[in-house]
């Protein structure tokens, strides 16, 4: 039948109680109307639609079906916990809107590539914190915001209750259970939003937290609590449990006075109620008629996939922070799931396989090569030391495969060994050994010996569960060593099998000239590339001890003549390109002492105007002269997020002429 532009028709996706109180307040929203449900049970999606009668097309199926359906714009999705990611994958890759209950994910990991995938699929994906659109918690953050208590010192929220039992899902840790992730989201939440509306923002991430709590039996939090500080000097408590009730209240403390909410959540159909005392003034109960928050969080997305895409009360940033301090809670009382195990087999978002090259979101990856190694290397290169657990780097090393990716840095030191574990398990997770180019550093201060490398080689590649690296660097240079131990050693392990070529982080162009003089005279391997710091910036420090720059004149003209490949670390100058470097702001004192100069600052000014007329940011400008270089550079980058990874490729795409180099780096007055 012919579609009425002015209805917005949903789906339901997992019809269980949540779902029913969706379906139930949805004739209320303004234009959301439900035609379909999917679920894995047809008996549970038949017996939905007859509680809950479906407009055209009326179409009854699984998952599948429904995402199917032209006829559907949007999906509710209220599975278990763990079945959020997959469904909304699906949903966004068929091109629906989602809004999917809470926690949008069971990690930030995973949460980091559903939002990327969301992005790029030009979808809305919300997370469904009704209660962040119900009236009560507008005026609530409206009066923080408008100082109506003073400057904000505390929040103080809970969220339990206890269950009589311990079976069913919430007890299940396979199932992502316990009362962190269910409920104890939350008061997480309300904290984070509160924090914000004190600064003007949506939302703020807190700085640290605390957390205590007692794991049950089957494995879950049943009762836990934590201790939040955020911006402002705000701090929080929040408690939550799912085998200990504890009254669901809200208590928001300033300078001047105190918000008490005895139904933060709004979970009622009953108008509600801000209790608002205030120093020197009558108390206050400011009535908040009932409302259909439910309703209200559909007709935000309606709204925004009509409109610019964004829903402004919960961004994926905001999302994403959330899921980020929900997993520093968890950690903090040792509740990691099965699946989140540094040994787990954790599949790709969308279930299919990992496949090189398939996402082109920006520009396309650039390729070049090292003699010794047969594989092609990508000009970007991963910087494994950002990954903390499986999830995230799982998602991190995805999403840089998929854009082309296809080298990646690796240390014996990085996260004590832990990172190179992760790395190994996601390379054996998605079978790409023969795919990648894994570069694998030690002998790093003070264990810069060959005795050392041998022991390290060894035991990185047991870490990461293969018997070769690519390229091997030694991580610092010992000059009280003779050059030609290192290379004996080096050329061992070549001659072994161990490495496919080798070279040095933090080498000076005169000690590796020394160690290929000797590597031709006696008939060894030589260095067949240098991982120094380089950049547009002209460093006047380096940041460590016993670092090398390549940043001077000489050493550009060595790199030039000799030809040899560089791995620069520190590219982007360490955020001097981003907009964190101004001359007056000298808070960030290893900035200032490696950076700050008359010199530096002209080539800011320049990349930002190169950038402005290109559309890329100063830091795109600053990589694309790496990259420009009369000498093979394959740069090193150490991104957070998927999205700090794109942002990085930028530079990827901007041609950049020999005149625009030389003005660039000053060599020139005129480009």
């Amino acid at each position: 039948m012919p579609h009425d532009s002015s209805t917005f028709r949903w789906a339901v996706l997992g019809p269980g109680s949540i779902a029913r109180r969706f379906a139930s307040q949805l004739p209320a929203s303004q234009n959301g109307v439900l035609v379909a449900v999917g679920s894995s049970s047809a008996e549970r999606a038949q017996s939905f639609a007859e509680e809950f009668p479906l407009a055209e097309p009326a179409l009854i199926g699984d998952y599948e079906e429904v995402l199917a359906s032209d006829e559907v714009d949007a999906v509710y999705i209220s599975t278990v916990h763990t079945g959020h990611a997959r469904l909304a994958a699906m949903a966004l890759e068929a091109g629906k809107h989602v809004l999917c209950e809470k926690p949008l994910t069971p990690n930030a990991g995973t949460s980091m590539a559903l939002i990327d995938l969301a992005t790029r699929s030009g979808r809305v994906l919300l997370e469904a914190y009704m209660y962040r659109f119900h009236p009560q918690t507008q005026r609530v953050l409206e009066l923080v915001s408008e100082g109506a208590i003073g400057e904000v010192t505390h929040v103080d929220a809970s969220f339990a209750f206890d269950t009589g039992g311990r079976s069913g899902r919430l007890f299940d840790t396979a199932l992502a259970g316990g009362g962190i992730l269910d409920v104890g989201c939350y008061p997480m939440s309300l904290a984070r939003f509160v924090a914000g509306a004190a600064q003007g923002r949506a939302f703020a991430d807190p700085l640290t937290v605390t957390g205590s709590g007692t794991l049950g039996e089957t494995g879950v939090d049943e009762w836990a609590t934590a201790e939040l500080t955020l911006p402002g000097a705000i701090t929080a408590s929040l408690r939550t449990g799912v085998r200990l009730a504890d009254p669901q209240s809200a208590t928001i403390t300033g300078s001047r006075g105190v918000i008490r909410l005895s139904d933060p959540w709004a979970l009622g159909a009953e108008p509600t109620v801000i209790e608002l005392d205030v120093v020197g003034e009558q108390p206050q109960r400011l009535e908040i008629p009932a409302a259909s928050p439910y309703a209200l969080e559909a007709d935000a997305l309606a709204r925004a996939a009509r409109g610019d895409g964004v829903v402004p009360e919960l961004t994926g940033d905001n999302s994403l922070g959330q899921a980020r301090a929900l997993d520093q809670w968890r950690e903090q009382i040792g509740l990691r799931y099965p699946f989140e195990a540094d040994t787990a087999d954790i599949p790709t978002l969308t279930g299919r396989p990992l496949a090189h090259g398939s996402v082109q979101s920006g520009p396309a990856m650039t390729y070049g090569s090292i003699p010794g190694i047969e594989k092609q290397l990508s000009r970007l290169v991963m910087g494994c030391d950002n990954q903390m657990n499986l999830a995230h780097a799982t998602a991190m090393f995805d999403a840089f495969f998929e854009i082309g990716g296809t080298t990646f840095d690796t240390a014996y030191i990085y996260g004590g060994g832990h990172v190179e574990k992760l790395f190994g398990q996601w390379v054996r997770n998605r079978g790409v050994r023969e795919d990648v180019v894994v570069i694998t550093k030690g002998a790093h201060t003070p264990h810069c010996d060959p005795e050392s490398i041998t022991r390290q080689l060894e035991e990185s590649l047991e870490r990461q569960g293969t018997d070769y690296a690519d390229l091997y660097m030694m991580h610092r240079d010992n000059p009280e060593i003779p050059v030609g131990e290192f290379v004996d050693v080096m050329d061992e392990h070549l001659r072994a099998g161990r490495i496919r070529a080798y070279g040095g982080s933090n080498w000076t162009p005169a000690r590796v000239d020394e160690a290929n003089a000797y590597a031709r005279a006696n008939g060894r391997a030589g260095f067949t590339g240098v991982s120094n710091h380089f950049g547009l910036a002209e460093a006047l420090d380096v940041p460590w001890a016993g670092c090398v720059h390549a940043t001077d004149a000489d050493s550009k003209a060595w790199l030039e003549e000799r030809g040899i490949a560089l791995l620069p670390w520190s590219s982007q100058a360490r955020g001097f390109f981003t907009g964190r470097a101004h001359p007056e702001d000298r808070s960030d004192a290893e900035l200032v002492r490696c950076y700050y100069s008359d010199e530096n600052f002209e080539r800011l000014a320049r990349a930002e105007q190169l950038g402005g007329e290109r559309g890329v940011p100063a830091t795109a400008i600053a990589l694309a002269f790496v990259l420009h270089q009369k000498f093979p550079t394959f740069a090193l980058f150490g991104p957070r997020s998927i999205a700090e990874m794109r942002s990085s490729t930028l530079g990827l795409g901007v041609e950049l002429t020999a005149e625009e180099m030389a003005w660039l780096d000053l060599k020139s007055p005129v480009r």
